[in-house]
């Protein structure tokens, strides 16, 4: 499987990554399949054409299907930034794999988003990238201003989405 077209960004992502300004998911969840960790500074110093080509890089759950971008990223990172990223094992079986139960963190950052959280079936219809980006989303125990767009974008939570 080859490179995107254009870089993978969802709609909420739009806005919000402001033209690559800021890491998209696409990019963080190949980060976290191979182990790799990059600062936002060190993103920020890639000139834009790499940034865009990074965010092209396919987001299937096989490594050995694009096995370049760890190769790209640290040979983009050393011409541009003189760094190498950090390198750290990645979970075996992390939550959102599991399309048979919503994660904790995810139930929990609907609870402060005031959403009702994926019902077992929602999880199970979304795909793995997606269930993925939710979870990440939901990693910290604060309020996430990308997860009620998210939720919207991938058809859980409706446009008035409050509890009530």
């Amino acid at each position: 499987m080859g490179l995107n077209e254009a870089p993978l960004l969802f709609n909420f992502e739009v806005a919000s990554s402001e033209n690559l300004t800021f890491i998209p998911m696409s990019v963080r969840f190949n980060l976290d399949r191979f182990g790799l960790r990059i600062s936002l500074a060190q993103w920020q110093m890639l000139p834009h054409e790499d940034r865009a080509l990074l965010a092209r890089f396919p987001v299937e759950e096989d490594a050995a299907i694009e096995p370049n971008f760890d190769h790209a990223l640290f040979e983009m990172l050393r011409t541009h930034a003189n760094v190498e990223p950090e390198w750290f094992t990645p979970e075996e079986t992390p939550a959102w794999r599991n399309a048979e139960a919503v994660p904790d963190g995810v139930v929990h950052q609907s609870l402060v988003a005031r959403l009702r959280a994926p019902t077992p079936e929602q999880w199970a219809r979304l795909n793995p990238f997606q269930r993925y980006v939710l979870a990440k989303l939901s990693r910290k125990p604060e309020g996430n201003h990308d997860f009620i767009p998210a939720m919207t974008e991938f058809g859980i939570a409706a446009s008035g989405h409050d509890l009530r």
